[in-house]
């Protein structure tokens, strides 16, 4: 598997990201893992606009979804080939309804799905192209999945947005590379059920046995390097910042 930052600001883009989205490539599929802001535009430094072959919504805040309503223009309004088939969108309860919402005036209310064929994520185990995918409920606000993804022998786990949850420790277990928000910064912020911090990201690899942790979906207004120096206090693997544009071989 390859995967590849595409963004991975949270809450809103930064001067140098937009917000979460994940490339993650395998005998040729290309499966998507979130578009928020300002994710659209940075998509197409690595594959074309109609190159898509899945996408997975975590869940329905705008830092991981918005861009959808963008790329419902680019596919819904196509001239050059005609307008294209629908690709699959696994997201959770009322994904189609919250973009189409958020669009606020597609030309009818199944437009949509015209473009996008819409899979209701539940806990559960199936097939994405080549890969063998596993999601499991997490602890934020909404309605909101992690993810585990298997092809070849290899597993990447992305957190997704959490609070502490042991359900986390079991998606991440013995994955060969651990995507994992960390959004807070130990020491000041304290939301249960919300997001984790460095620390607590750390800790979660640990438990889980994760051979790599890549910390993400850090806000503007928190310090990365903080974040990254809490991480490596509690966790004696290699632990890195995602960075846009990197790519990692799984």
């Amino acid at each position: 598997m390859k995967l590849t930052v595409v963004g991975c600001s949270g809450s809103f883009p930064s001067a140098e990201s937009a917000c979460s989205s994940y490339l993650v490539e395998a005998d040729g599929f290309r499966l998507l893992l979130d578009m928020g802001n300002g994710a659209l535009g940075e998509l197409q430094r690595h594959c074309g606009l109609y190159d898509l072959d899945a996408i997975f919504l975590s869940h329905l805040h705008a830092d991981h979804c918005i861009d959808m309503c963008a790329y419902f223009v680019a596919r819904y309004y196509r001239h050059d080939g005609g307008r294209c088939d629908p690709i699959p969108v696994y997201g959770p309860e009322g994904t189609e309804q919250r973009l189409t919402t958020a669009y606020a005036d597609t030309p009818s209310a199944s437009s949509m799905s015209e473009v996008f064929d819409f899979h209701t994520v539940k806990p559960s185990t199936f097939e994405i192209g080549p890969f063998t995918v596993h999601t499991e409920r997490v602890a934020h606000p909404v309605e909101a999945y992690g993810i585990r993804i298997e092809h070849g022998g290899r597993v990447l786990t992305y957190s997704g947005d959490t609070g502490v949850t042991s359900t986390l420790d079991e998606l991440a277990r013995d994955a060969d590379l651990f995507l994992c928000e960390a959004a807070f910064t130990h020491g000041k912020e304290n939301i249960p059920d919300l997001h984790l911090n460095g620390r607590e990201a750390g800790e979660t690899a640990a438990r889980a046995g994760a051979r790599r942790l890549v910390l993400t979906h850090v806000p503007p207004w928190t310090d990365p390097q903080v974040n990254l120096v809490d991480a490596r206090a509690v966790y004696d693997g290699p632990v890195e910042l995602a960075v846009p544009r990197v790519s990692y071989e799984i």
